[in-house]
């Protein structure tokens, strides 16, 4: 059977040559800075999805409550009117806007 070579000339001396750059100082210290760069955005990333957890929680908190409280005050000014028409009485000033 014959054997493969694996690109090149001389089969053994791809091998050191490909070690060669994989264990040259400016591979690893391309790969301490990817290391660096994922290790910061993932960082990034948890204090982001945390501040937006707190802007949305906080939204929750303090202006829903507002809202549900117009939404009362609206249906109340309107079955005050539906009751007013009920009676007979002319609607007030301040309801006809």
């Amino acid at each position: 059977m014959a054997s493969k070579k694996i690109g090149g000339k001389s089969g053994g001396g791809d091998s050191s040559i490909l070690a060669k750059i994989v264990n040259s100082d400016i591979v690893s210290q391309g790969r301490s800075v990817a290391c660096d760069a994922v290790y910061v955005s993932k960082k990034l990333l948890k204090s982001t999805g945390k501040a937006a957890w707190i802007a949305g929680t906080t939204f929750l908190i303090l202006i829903v409550p507002l809202i549900i409280e117009m939404d009362r005050e609206q249906q109340f000014s309107e079955l005050e009117l539906q009751q007013a028409s009920l009676l007979g009485a002319p609607p007030s000033a301040g309801a006809q806007k």
